[in-house]
């Protein structure tokens, strides 16, 4: 191995890692964001109101408004529900560990930036499903689906960088070719 092609892998591998801890800090504010959820609703409520946004967008503002006023009246009404966003919260932190693996070793580990990517692509199915079953508008089903769309994009980066990480292996375990 020529000392450019170790220079190329160790660049890729940076790059790779630095995208894996991208996705790590992303997911992980994500999921914090879950706890706080009354505090939330009522901050984009109060930015929506009186803003231009409520006035092109008067279905917007409701909408802000309403959840606002859900979530604040479910605390106080039924504040164990508030434990599945504790949960959702939860979950986003754990998957966020999942992906020190692959920051270790990334061509080992593969699998995990694999099995993202098919959850990023999952998200659309539900938001299209369970969106209209629970009433959500389908604006908001959009911004949903986004984060699907935008979490990939890290992830094919990885992937592809992952692939030279491989390719790289491959050629170094490869037999010398002898020539004629």
């Amino acid at each position: 191995m020529t000392e450019d092609q170790k220079a190329a892998e160790t660049a890729t591998l940076r790059r790779v890692r630095r995208w894996i801890v991208i996705f790590i800090v992303c997911l992980a504010l994500s999921g914090l964001t879950a706890f706080p959820l009354e505090t939330e609703t009522r901050w984009l409520a109060g930015l929506v109101d009186g803003s231009p946004l409520a006035e092109h967008f008067p279905a917007a503002a409701a909408w802000a408004e309403r959840v606002r006023d859900g979530v604040a009246e479910t605390n106080v009404r039924y504040p164990f529900l508030a434990y599945g966003t504790d949960w959702l919260a939860f979950a986003h932190l754990v998957i966020a560990i999942a992906f020190w693996g692959p920051y270790r070793d990334p061509v080992r580990n593969v699998w995990v930036i694999r099995w993202a990517m098919t959850a990023c692509a999952a998200i659309i199915p539900l938001a299209l499903i369970c969106g209209p079953l629970r009433g959500i508008p389908l604006a908001w089903r959009f911004v949903d689906m986004s984060f699907g769309v935008v979490g990939v994009i890290p992830l094919l980066i990885v992937l592809r960088g992952i692939r030279r990480l491989e390719w790289a292996a491959a050629l170094r375990q490869a037999p010398p070719v002898l020539a004629a």
